[in-house]
């Protein structure tokens, strides 16, 4: 495999670059990170995992936010990352460990075409509704049902954590337009110091709800595992639904499951896009 080669795969529509970070050339600074995700002057996508050593678990992942920042769990990005290890011979093994910032899953290899990894169960860890059990506690205010007012809005929340932290909208319609309005409001409100992931949920029936995402550090995107993860939680916290269930949001649908001590497990489909190499003329501006 050559220096600084990358796939590009999405799960749902929300697409991420692969690297690994012992095949490349330059560093992933915050000015790196946003060139190469930039659509225009990069190569273009909602975020790189770069696969890093680990001795807690099989791989050590680092997940990228298109804004430089580092995020601590992504459940389409661990799909996507599993994926990459299987098809590009990393592991012939169809389950294995990925340790996160959010904490060490356990990915599954679980459909394959084509000798080719298409369906990924993750177990996402425990959801989490308790500021001191969280490892940052700032990170996650305890809210079920409080009030948060912006300057010409009020919704009621509701906060969990994945791994990483969720803000949670039930409502009785949901509108594109109304969370590119107030997703970042949400996201950066003082409340939320290290910001946080916003998604506005519908419940369609007990087995189904609907959400729209706004995700820290990337904005208004297709999917998310980690979303949805953090919907289907606090759907069965308030009784609304099974803790069977499935997820839809604009990019396609996961499975949810979250047992009697709160682990979440999630499956889903991942599709690789393309496969290549940075280019030398790239690679002069994210060296130089």
């Amino acid at each position: 495999m050559n220096n600084n080669f990358f796939v590009k795969s999405h799960g749902l529509g929300n697409d991420y670059i692969v690297m690994d970070a012992n095949k490349t050339d330059f560093e992933f600074s915050e000015k790196n990170i946003r060139l190469i995700c930039d659509v225009h002057y990069g190569v273009g996508s909602d975020g790189i995992l770069v696969l890093v050593g680990s001795d807690k678990a099989d791989f050590g992942l680092r997940i990228l936010n298109p804004d430089g920042s580092e995020a601590e769990k992504s459940g389409n990005g661990l799909r996507i990352f599993a994926k990459f290890l299987f098809d590009h011979g990393y592991t012939t093994k169809k389950s294995f460990s990925i340790d996160t910032l959010g904490g060490v899953v356990l990915a599954e290899v679980i459909q394959q075409e084509k000798g080719k990894a298409r369906m990924i169960k993750v177990d996402m860890g425990a959801a989490i509704f308790e500021s001191e059990k969280v490892p940052v506690r700032s990170e996650l205010p305890e809210c079920l049902d409080e009030v948060l007012e912006l300057d010409a809005m009020s919704y009621k929340i509701n906060c969990v954590s994945v791994g990483n932290p969720h803000c949670v909208v039930i409502k009785d319609d949901l509108s594109e337009a109304e969370i590119k309005q107030y997703g970042s409001q949400i996201e950066n409100h003082p409340k939320f110091p290290n910001r946080i992931n916003v998604q506005f949920a519908k419940v369609v029936s007990p087995e189904l709800v609907e959400i729209l995402i706004w995700e820290r550090g990337a904005g208004w995107t297709l999917a998310s595992g980690s979303s949805s993860s953090a919907v289907a939680a606090i759907m069965v916290k308030k009784g609304l639904t099974n803790r069977k269930l499935i997820l839809r949001m604009p990019g396609g649908e996961l499975k949810l499951e979250i047992d009697e001590d709160w682990q979440i497990h999630m499956t889903g489909e991942v599709r690789e896009i393309c496969s290549g190499v940075l280019s030398n003329e790239l690679l002069d501006e994210l060296i130089g």
